[in-house]
């Protein structure tokens, strides 16, 4: 069985998850952008781009050649730049799935199932509000079990008469 987080760390889960849910909200966008990015360049036969010759964004065609496909278009190809930049944010989602991991003390399967979420179309949406709802509900789980904890054994309340003692 996991140790559980201690209290000290709290404040620091708080952190972890709201980074963590920001990064989830990201991910999950740019994932949902690939896929259609993906989508359009393999089904379709074109590609997205800013500048170049056909205007401020635009498709151009994709040409089937001996090494595969190639692009026709010229200015800043954004269907590989939301490629690069999926890949490079999902690095940083995983930094944030593993800080909440570490510091929640989940088993390691947790971790796999919110590693897979800036994987799985959609995924990262609903395990962001799945952990969110589980930290928090365990966190002031926690808290309201160590204040209840801390006031019977306090000195002070079991000194102070009541009316069922006199």
């Amino acid at each position: 069985m996991p140790r559980a987080p201690k209290l000290a760390s709290f404040p620091a889960i708080r952190g972890a998850l709201k980074f963590y849910q920001i990064c989830s909200i990201i991910t999950g966008t740019m994932l949902l952008l690939l896929v259609a990015e993906m989508v359009v360049k393999y089904a379709v036969g074109y590609e997205l781009f800013l500048g170049g010759s056909g205007g401020f964004l635009w498709f151009a065609p994709v040409v089937e050649t001996a090494s595969g496909l190639e692009s026709t278009g010229d200015g800043f190809n954004l269907s590989l730049g939301i490629l690069v930049a999926h890949g490079w944010f999902y690095v940083v989602y995983l930094i944030s799935c593993f800080r909440v991991w570490s510091l929640m003390r989940w088993n390691l399967g947790r971790l796999a199932m919110l590693a897979a979420g800036g994987i799985v179309p959609l995924l990262s949406f609903f395990m962001e509000a799945r952990v969110a709802r589980d930290v928090k509900s365990y966190l002031a789980q926690r808290e309201a079990d160590e204040l209840h904890s801390r006031s019977e054994h306090s000195s002070l309340t079991h000194a102070i008469p009541t009316e069922n003692k006199r």
